[in-house]
């Protein structure tokens, strides 16, 4: 069975080549999970708007008021000494703005202003610069008040003009007559210092901004994130691609599900059109040899499994096709209680040699028949795996033209395993969204090492499309009849049978 189903390949160790290049994340494929994850982006966006808004109402509104120093020498009589005079000036200017913030300057403007602050603290909210190759100085003051701000940035200029003026006037030497000579620089204010209009700190439109990028960014950063740790699969594509086996059915999810397990009950809806599909990929997939036990399982439980088996057999049983139901899950059967038939007689019923199988096989509406597990034994992995087990499924494949099994999962319990040798091939159901790689990269192992054959996986639960019937669109709608052709312009031979209403 292997070797015709793998071709020249007689291992399947092949399968799964591409498991760590499986989790990377390409450029498309990250904004795909941007669109799906789109409510965490929406999440982070809000909160880091809401950060900026409530950073912006409850910080201080900072204003910031400006003055301006001409520095100049008071010696000057000719062009020379105006040259070396403007030299000189550049030169100390550079020093003089570092003055600004000493306590010789601060310590008399918090006492004449009397500022509940320490000179310290103001000498933090001044700044002096003096820009490149020119003899002046800009002195800033920020403050809570505007007012207060214009009238501290005036005291500092008014007081560094003393301090500097006194530092530079030349030293009286001791005995001799006179006064002090005058300091050789004047420093002048250009521009006095006005209360400002608009704060400074903060900036609701910057703070907005940022708050949006930053959004952005951390949304993006934490969908990065769950898309690196998240090694469940999202879509068909990538579960074919990762296990490198046909995808044969994507069924959508339905809330209604559990109420209305047969995707029968509404005939156009995209669940039931799905199943469509798998019957139909399932009869061309395997055209050389094709299946007649087909065992379905999944991985773990909630996986659709019972779901899938037993869609797929009313599907089968709808085209016209022989078919038998095995419910062979015989730790938790469903399928009695889906169909609301007897479960006490079945499966187990005919293995222990209780009933033949003509006994226990039920009849449900649209022509399929169904075996229900019977009692549920103590040793179900026993029973599954035995000759006997094999004798049934033999009979019952002599009576039916398709047998559809359903299986417990492979991971929690072996029972699956020992049957699925047993029959021609087998389906595995894959939860979108849910079944992490390393579940199916396992379950498909434990297949590979008794030699089962796999035809291929059915997507369950899978994202619904737009359009929820199949017939949206106009594409499954019955066409409009068009007028009829008038008799002369309507050439129709005799004995066509045409033009005659039928058709």
């Amino acid at each position: 069975m292997v070797a015709a189903s793998t071709g020249n390949r007689t291992s399947r160790s092949w399968w799964f080549p591409r498991f760590d290049e499986g989790c990377s994340v390409n450029l498309h494929g990250f904004l795909k999970a941007l669109a799906r994850r789109w409510p965490t982006v929406a999440v982070c966006l809000v909160v880091a708007v809401g950060t900026a808004l409530a950073a912006t109402s409850l910080s201080t509104a900072v204003y910031e008021a400006r003055t301006q120093l001409f520095v100049a020498t008071r010696t000057g009589e000719n062009t020379t000494q105006l040259n070396e005079g403007q030299s000189f000036s550049q030169a100390r200017v550079q020093s003089y703005a570092e003055i600004v913030t000493t306590r010789q300057v601060t310590v008399p403007v918090v006492e004449r202003l009397g500022l509940r602050t320490t000179p310290e603290e103001l000498a933090s909210r001044i700044t002096a610069r003096a820009p490149l190759n020119t003899v002046l100085i800009d002195i800033t003051v920020q403050d809570a008040e505007p007012q207060r701000a214009a009238r501290i940035a005036n005291a500092v200029a008014e007081r560094f003009i003393a301090v500097v003026e006194q530092l530079e006037a030349p030293k009286r030497v001791s005995g001799s007559g006179g006064g002090g000579e005058a300091s050789p620089v004047s420093l002048r204010v250009t521009q006095e210092a006005v209360a400002p209009v608009a704060p400074i700190s903060p900036r609701p439109l910057l703070n907005l901004v940022a708050g949006v990028l930053g959004g952005l960014l951390l949304g993006a950063g934490v969908v990065a994130l769950r898309e690196t740790l998240d090694t469940t699969l999202k879509t068909i594509e990538a579960l074919s691609e990762f296990t490198e086996l046909p995808g044969l059915g994507n069924i959508p999810y339905d809330r209604n599900t559990p109420k209305q397990p047969f995707g029968r009950a509404d005939r156009h809806s995209q669940r039931a059109e799905a199943f469509r599909k798998l019957r139909a990929n399932l009869r061309f997939s395997q055209v050389d040899d094709p299946p007649r036990i087909i065992v379905v399982t999944s991985s773990v439980l909630g996986e659709g499994k019972t779901s899938t088996a037993v869609n797929l057999a009313l599907s089968l049983a709808e085209a016209g096709v022989s078919t038998c139901l095995v419910d062979a899950d015989l730790r938790r059967p469903c399928v009695a209680s889906t169909f609301g038939l007897v479960p006490d007689a079945g499966l187990t019923t005919v293995l222990i040699g209780q009933a033949r199988i003509t006994d226990v096989m039920q009849q449900v509406a649209g022509g399929l028949s169904v075996l229900a597990s019977g009692a549920v034994p103590p040793n179900p992995t026993e029973l599954l795996a035995s000759a006997r087990m094999e004798e049934v499924l033999k009979e019952v494949a002599a009576m039916y033209e398709m047998v559809i099994i359903d299986t417990a999962p492979l991971l929690p319990v072996a029972d699956t395993v020992g049957l699925a040798s047993l029959a021609q091939g087998t389906l595995l159901v894959v939860r979108a969204a849910k079944t992490r790689r390393d579940q199916v990269r396992t379950a498909a192992e434990s297949l590979e090492r008794v030699g089962v054959r796999v035809i291929g996986t059915v997507f369950s639960m899978a994202p619904v499309l737009k359009g929820g019937r199949y017939g949206n669109g106009n594409y499954g709608e019955l066409p409009v009849p068009r007028p009829s052709v008038p008799h002369e312009e309507a050439v129709v031979p005799a004995g066509t049978g045409e033009g005659d209403g039928q058709g």
